[in-house]
């Protein structure tokens, strides 16, 4: 790693800062990150500001080369966990001045599962990405969705599983929310290493994403829709 005297960032003036906070992203350095947010605050910058230009833009270019294979998983929870630093300097301010968002997740592994590793990889990207996430953890059984789609009302319902005896369980949560006619309040996302396209179609699903970073174009689509039907409505 580079000497802390290399560089001092107040030196920097906003454009060059921002900039310097998209490499600092994509190289995972988190302390920099805070470092940075505190500086761009201190010069009257927008908590949204920060947001959207610094970390959201910058997580958006992870998850450009996470798609192409140029950056692999480690080096994204790297990114990511550098992004959490600065979100938690500003979430509270983002609270306080209403800031808004793009829309909110609920996510968690399926009942009988505990892999994580993707899901908090999508957590994180959806966070980057401007969406309020509910992180409900691993082995999920159908109650905690149904809890937490009642409690949170989100936008979006994510389901993982990386174990073909667990992926039914999805189909087990969707029909259980047809059943309660809640289906069509709720955008559903699947994803994990044994699901694709037609395993999603079959239990009902709106979307299958690969990974993170599809699921949070898959994501902004869907909000996009939504807010055009409503602006028609």
């Amino acid at each position: 790693m580079a000497d802390e005297d290399d560089l001092d960032l107040r030196t920097l003036d906003d454009d060059e800062l921002v900039k310097q906070m998209h490499d600092d992203l994509y190289d995972g350095l988190k302390e920099e990150i805070e470092e940075a947010v505190h500086i761009l605050l201190e010069r009257g910058w927008a908590p949204y500001r920060i947001l959207t230009e610094a970390l959201v833009e910058g997580m958006r270019i992870v998850g450009i080369d996470f798609r192409d294979g140029i950056l692999f998983v480690p080096e994204v929870l790297l990114a990511a966990n550098a992004m959490k630093g600065g979100m938690f300097i500003l979430r509270p301010l983002l609270a306080e001045t209403g800031a808004p968002k793009l829309g909110t997740m609920v996510i968690g592994t399926v009942k009988g599962d505990i892999h994580d590793i993707g899901k908090n990889l999508v957590s994180m990207m959806m966070e980057g990405a401007g969406f309020e996430v509910i992180d409900l953890g691993i082995n999920n059984p159908v109650e905690n969705y149904l809890e937490a789609l009642e409690e949170h009302k989100p936008d979006i319902l994510g389901m993982s599983a990386l174990l073909t005896t667990t992926m039914p369980y999805m189909k087990v949560v969707i029909d259980t929310m047809k059943e309660k006619g809640i289906r069509d309040d709720y955008v559903v996302l699947v994803g994990g290493a044994p699901l694709n396209e037609a395993f999603a179609e079959a239990v009902g699903a709106d979307a299958y994403c690969r990974d993170a970073a599809v699921a949070v174009e898959t994501a902004k689509d869907f909000m996009k829709r939504r807010h055009n039907q409503q602006g028609a409505a």
